[in-house]
C-alpha cells in the first residue's frame, strides 16, 4: 500500500531450510568462500554460479546488528555469518527473480537490501535478484564517447512519452538523432516511493525503478541508443537520500552526521572514523552504473553538498572507478556545482577530482536575465550585460573568485586555464524551467527572436551545449517540480518549495503562490509529458535547432572548440559580436543583437575587420522565415554595417575571388 511502510512478517517455512552445498563441511565451507570470493561488487545480491542464477552471494553491510538472516520469500531463512568490517554473507541457490529482504537482530520486520538490484513493489517491499548475465549486449563494437563534440539532452523518463518507460523511449532516438543530439542526459532512476517524482528523492541506489520498466528494459535503451551512435549518462544523486523509504539506518548509524550541513537534511558521512562502509557503497554505486548498464558517463548532482575532508575526496574516488569500470570504452563525467568549483575539473594529481565539465549556471543565468529582465534571488548578480556574454564565451564560468552578493561571500574558483568543453552550456534544464512561474518553458516567457538570438549564441560556443527536453521544437508541455508522497510529507514537501520560492520577491504574491502547481498532485505530473506531435506542428522550431546544430558539427571552425581561440567585444547597448580564429585565416564572425536594429554606418572594432583577402559572407540567420522570423536585411550593404534587431548573424572568412 502505497504511503505506508509495509510490514513483512517472518512465515515459518513449509520445509527446512535448503541445504547450501552437499559436501563435507570443510569442503564445502572452502567452496562457499570460493563461491563468495567471485562477487564483483561488496554489497548487494548478485549470481555467481557456473550458470545463469544457480546460485547467488549475498553480502551487506550492517555494523549496527549483531544477527543477521537472509529471509527468502518462500519462507526460508538463511543465517548469515558476520565479518569484521561489519559486513554479513551469505550464499544461498537463489535464482535470479526470486525476492528477499533482511531480518535485523530480534526485529519481525523484512527490510529491503539497501543495495537491492531492483524494487519491484517499491522502496518498502521486497528485494529482487536480478542476474546481469542474462541480457544480451549489442553493442559490443562501442567505445563509448567524448565530451569534444557532444550535444547534450537533459530528459525525464517518466515524461519523455505518453507512457513513461525505457521501451518507449526507444523508439523517441531516431528523432533526436536526426536533431543533431549525441549525448543524452538521463535524469536519476534510482527507485524511490510513490507513483512519479524528478528522481532526487531516491533511496535505492542501485535498484532502476520499477516505475519506467525492469533493469533490463533500461540496459534496452542504452543499448538501442548506442546502435543509433548515441551516448547515454545517467545523473546520480550522492549527496542526499529521499525521505521516504531509507532504510540505510536500520542497518548502520554511520550513514550520516552533522559534522556537515545539507540543504536536504542530514549529511552523508564521507569522512568520519566509520566512514569506510559508506565510500564503498557509493564508490561501488558509480562504478556499477558504468559497468552493468554500460551508461556513458555520470552527472554527480548538487557537488557542493557531497562534502569530504578525506584525503582522497569521495567524487575522486568514484572518478577513478567510473573509469575503471568503463575498461576500454571513454566515459565523460559531469558535476553539477553551485558555485563552479573548477577544482572538479583538474586531474587528481593536482587534488581535483577528475571530472571533465561542470554545468555553467553563470551563463544561464545572464541569458535568463536578458530574456526576461528577472534579476530576483540568484539572479541577482547578473545583468545579462554583453559584456558577461563575451567573458563566459572566453572563459566559461563569470564568477572565479570574486563576491557574490547574493550569497555574502566569494564564489567559483580560477578557471582561465580550462577547457571550453568543460562548461555545459544551457538556457534550459530541469531546475530552471521548475523555478520558473508555472514551470513554463522560456520561449513562452520571452522574445521568440531573442530566444532564437541566445540560442544560436549557446549552440555555436565552444562549450559543451545541452538542450532540455522537448527545447529543439519549442515543446509547450511545462516542466513543473512534482513528487508524490504520503499525504503528511506532501504537505511538507509543499511548503518546502514555497519556501524555496519565496526567495523571488514576485512569487510571494498570494496571487501568484495560489496558482503554483501542486507538487504532489497527478495533474502537474501529467501537464509535463511532452506532445510528440508538436515536433511536427512546430517546424521552424525544429529546423532551427537541426540547422544550427549541423552548421556546429560540419563547421571547422566551430567544431574546433580549441581554448584561447576566441576574443569578443561590445558593439552596442545590447551587442556584441565573437570572433573565432580559424587555422588558415578562416575566421567566424558571430554577431548577437538582443536589442532595437543597430546602423553604425562604420563600426571601430578591430574584431570586425575580416581577414586579408577575405570577406564576410551570412551563413546563418536566426530571424530567416523558415524559422518563424521575420527575416533581415544584408549585414553589409556598399561597406556600411546594418546590425539587425533582435538577431544572431554567423559569418564565414570566405576568399575574395
Amino acid at each position: 500500500m502505497r504511503g505506508g511502510v509495509k510490514r513483512f512478517h517472518r512465515r515459518e517455512p513449509a520445509s527446512p531450510p535448503p541445504v547450501l552445498l552437499l559436501l563435507p563441511r570443510e569442503t564445502q565451507v572452502d567452496a562457499q568462500a570460493a563461491r563468495l570470493a567471485r562477487r564483483r561488487y561488496p554489497v548487494g545480491a548478485e549470481p555467481v554460479g557456473e550458470g545463469v542464477g544457480d546460485a547467488c552471494a549475498f553480502r551487506v553491510w550492517a555494523p549496527r546488528r549483531q544477527r543477521v538472516q537472509l529471509a527468502l520469500e518462500d519462507g526460508a531463512r538463511i543465517d548469515m555469518t558476520r565479518e569484521p568490517s561489519g559486513h554479513f554473507a551469505a550464499l544461498a541457490p537463489a535464482r535470479a527473480g526470486r525476492r528477499y529482504g533482511f531480518l535485523l537482530d530480534d526485529d519481525e520486520k523484512i527490510y529491503p537490501d539497501p543495495a537491492s538490484r531492483f524494487q519491484p513493489e517499491g522502496p518498502h517491499g521486497l528485494s529482487q535478484i536480478v542476474d546481469p548475465r542474462a541480457y544480451a549486449w549489442r553493442d559490443g563494437d562501442w567505445r563509448g564517447a567524448r565530451l569534444h563534440g557532444a550535444v547534450v539532452y537533459e530528459f525525464h523518463v517518466g515524461t519523455f512519452t505518453p507512457q513513461g518507460t525505457w521501451r518507449a523511449a526507444i523508439d523517441k532516438l531516431p528523432l533526436l538523432k536526426e536533431t543533431g543530439i549525441t549525448m543524452l542526459e538521463m535524469m536519476p532512476v534510482a527507485d524511490f516511493p510513490g507513483a512519479y517524482g524528478w528522481g532526487y528523492d531516491g533511496v535505492n541506489l542501485f535498484a532502476p525503478t520499477r516505475l519506467y520498466g525492469q533493469p533490463d528494459d533500461l540496459r534496452a535503451f542504452v543499448d538501442a541508443a548506442h546502435a543509433l551512435g548515441l551516448a547515454v549518462i545517467l545523473d546520480v544523486v550522492y549527496n542526499h537520500l529521499g525521505p521516504d523509504g531509507n532504510y540505510l539506518p536500520q542497518f548502520s548509524d554511520h550513514w550520516f552526521t552533522a559534522r556537515h550541513v545539507n540543504e536536504w537534511g542530514a549529511a552523508i558521512d564521507f569522512d568520519g572514523p566509520h566512514a569506510q562502509g559508506v565510500r564503498e557503497f557509493f564508490i561501488s554505486n558509480a562504478a556499477y552504473w558504468i559497468d552493468e548498464f554500460h551508461f556513458d558517463g555520470l552527472r554527480f548532482d548538487a557537488t557542493q553538498s557531497i562534502i569530504d575532508g578525506s584525503r582522497e575526496h569521495v567524487i575522486a574516488a568514484m572518478a577513478k572507478a567510473a573509469r575503471k569500470a568503463a575498461g576500454v570504452r571513454d566515459i565523460v563525467l559531469i558535476g553539477e556545482n553551485e558555485p563552479m568549483d573548477t577544482r572538479l575539473l583538474r586531474p587528481l594529481a593536482e587534488d581535483g577530482c577528475g571530472l571533465d565539465a561542470i554545468w555553467n549556471d553563470d551563463l544561464h543565468h545572464s541569458a535568463i536575465v536578458a530574456l526576461t529582465g528577472l534579476r530576483q534571488a540568484y539572479f541577482a548578480d547578473h545583468h545579462g550585460a554583453p559584456q558577461e556574454f563575451v567573458s563566459a564565451a572566453k572563459y566559461g564560468a563569470l564568477f572565479q573568485g570574486q563576491f557574490y552578493l547574493h550569497q555574502g561571500k566569494s564564489r567559483g574558483k580560477p578557471g582561465l586555464d580550462v577547457a571550453p568543453a568543460a562548461f555545459v552550456n544551457f538556457l534550459e534544464n530541469h531546475d530552471q524551467a521548475a523555478n520558473l512561474p508555472m514551470g513554463l518553458r522560456l520561449h513562452q516567457r520571452c522574445s521568440p527572436a531573442q530566444k532564437r538570438a541566445l540560442t544560436t549564441l549557446i549552440l555555436l560556443l565552444p562549450g559543451t551545449p545541452m538542450l532540455f527536453q522537448g527545447q529543439e521544437f519549442d515543446a509547450s508541455a511545462p516542466f513543473a517540480y512534482f513528487a508524490d508522497h504520503e499525504p503528511d510529507l506532501a504537505a511538507k514537501v509543499r511548503e518546502g518549495r514555497l519556501a524555496f520560492l519565496s526567495q523571488f520577491d514576485s512569487l510571494r504574491n498570494e496571487a501568484v503562490s495560489l496558482r503554483l502547481p501542486e507538487p504532489d498532485a497527478r495533474a502537474t505530473f501529467e501537464a509535463c509529458r511532452i506532445d510528440w506531435d508538436e515536433r511536427a506542428r512546430n517546424r521552424g522550431a525544429l529546423r532551427f535547432t537541426q540547422d544550427l546544430l549541423r552548421l556546429r558539427r560540419r563547421d571547422p571552425v566551430f567544431c574546433a572548440q580549441r581554448r584561447g581561440a576566441l576574443d569578443g567585444a561590445v558593439i552596442g547597448a545590447q551587442v556584441f559580436l565573437l570572433r573565432f580564429f580559424g587555422p588558415r585565416g578562416d575566421d567566424r564572425l558571430l554577431i548577437v543583437n538582443l536589442g532595437h536594429e543597430m546602423s553604425p554606418g562604420s563600426l571601430a572594432e578591430p574584431l570586425a575587420a575580416p581577414p586579408m583577402g577575405r570577406a564576410w559572407t551570412e551563413i546563418f540567420c536566426s530571424e530567416n522565415p523558415a524559422y518563424g522570423g521575420v527575416g533581415a536585411p544584408p549585414l553589409l550593404m556598399d561597406a556600411l554595417w546594418r546590425i539587425p534587431a533582435q538577431c544572431a548573424l554567423a559569418l564565414d572568412a570566405a576568399p575574395i575571388c
